[in-house]
């Protein structure tokens, strides 16, 4: 039986390409704001791209707050966050000073470098993201693969348990994280070609 899964329209994100990209590995995929039909997914996307304090207030106009902390907290409805989607999971970020979902003892911080000739903020472009831990979503997709980035700000994660991946630039930062049933990416895996795609099938699999 297929899983019926949703994305989350907020009004922020490349939403079509995530959708052709679950469409590609065989279930039934929609993009909706509607509570009533968030309700009822077996599986919830939570993509984004743009500026935190914009996402949390659309969050909240939108009337999606309530229903995504009702099915992730309560119902325990498996949720993949993506880029942006993965940071509003955090408590707090700089970006808009705001404060998050808080899903995670995570706060948001902007790319601090030193280097600024080699390394460019945003952080764009293919990069690995190497396992902390073993999780489903990753299964049978090796270390040395390298995803899609496109980021100024990243999670910085407090609770090492909760760190699914990390990654180097300049500076180690963490590029995924999991708890329970709540994952979240930083990179974009529908840019990822085959990698990214391998990603969406695993988590249909949970």
């Amino acid at each position: 039986m297929k899983n019926k899964i949703t994305i989350i329209d907020y009004g922020m994100g490349n939403l079509r390409s995530v959708q052709k990209k679950f469409i590609r590995v065989g279930d039934m995929v929609e993009i909706t704001r509607d509570p009533k039909i968030i309700s009822k997914a077996d599986k919830l996307i939570l993509p984004g791209v743009g500026h935190f304090a914009n996402g949390i207030k659309n969050l909240k106009e939108y009337g999606l707050w309530e229903i995504l902390n009702k099915k992730v907290l309560i119902e325990k409805t498996p949720i993949l966050g993506i880029c942006l989607g993965m940071q509003l999971m955090a408590k707090h970020s700089e970006e808009g000073d705001a404060e998050g979902l808080g899903w995670f003892d995570a706060e948001v911080v902007k790319f601090e470098m030193k280097d600024t000739l080699m390394y460019k903020v945003p952080h764009m472009g293919w990069n690995n993201a190497v396992l902390n831990k073993k999780s489903l979503l990753f299964q049978n997709v090796p270390d040395d693969v390298s995803f899609y980035f496109v980021h100024s700000y990243h999670i910085k994660c407090h609770a090492v348990q909760d760190i699914l991946a990390k990654t180097e630039y300049e500076y180690s930062f963490t590029s995924a994280i999991q708890k329970d049933n709540i994952f979240g990416t930083q990179f974009h895996p529908e840019k990822s070609h085959d990698w990214g795609e391998k990603l969406f099938e695993n988590f249909v699999k949970l």
